[in-house]
């Protein structure tokens, strides 16, 4: 399960930096260039999605880094940073994969309750 986890929370991740990247330059680009009637219009809250697009992918990569070691915070990392991206970007075609995945990494982090090692997390 452990493995599982790191393995689907890096990939998550990863997702989420495509996601953050593009999410951060549309903000970006509207604040520069302005917002353009039918095409281009400001978000309610750029703050939150420029926040969003930089913490979520670092939770999760986090989270899916230190899985097979420590478990229990990684959950945590991982969990946080699926309800941040669908918080800010809520669920949609783009968001589905990076939510569903971190999601699903953290919930088999916090299943691994009995770990490879003698030293459990609980």
């Amino acid at each position: 399960m452990r493995n599982a986890a790191a393995v689907l929370g890096i990939i998550g991740g990863c997702l989420a930096v495509l996601v953050g990247f593009f999410s951060y330059g549309y903000t970006e680009a509207v604040n520069r260039f302005g917002e353009v009637e039918g095409l281009m219009q400001q978000v309610a809250d750029p703050g939150l999605i420029r926040t969003a697009s930089f913490l979520a992918p670092l939770l999760a990569i986090a989270g899916g880094a230190m899985a097979k070691v420590r478990a229990l915070p990684a959950g945590l990392l991982l969990l946080v940073a699926a309800g941040l991206i669908y918080y800010a970007f809520g669920f949609n075609v783009f968001t589905m994969f990076p939510i569903g995945m971190t999601g699903l990494a953290g919930v088999l982090a916090l299943a691994a309750g009995k770990p490879d090692e003698p030293k459990s997390h609980f």
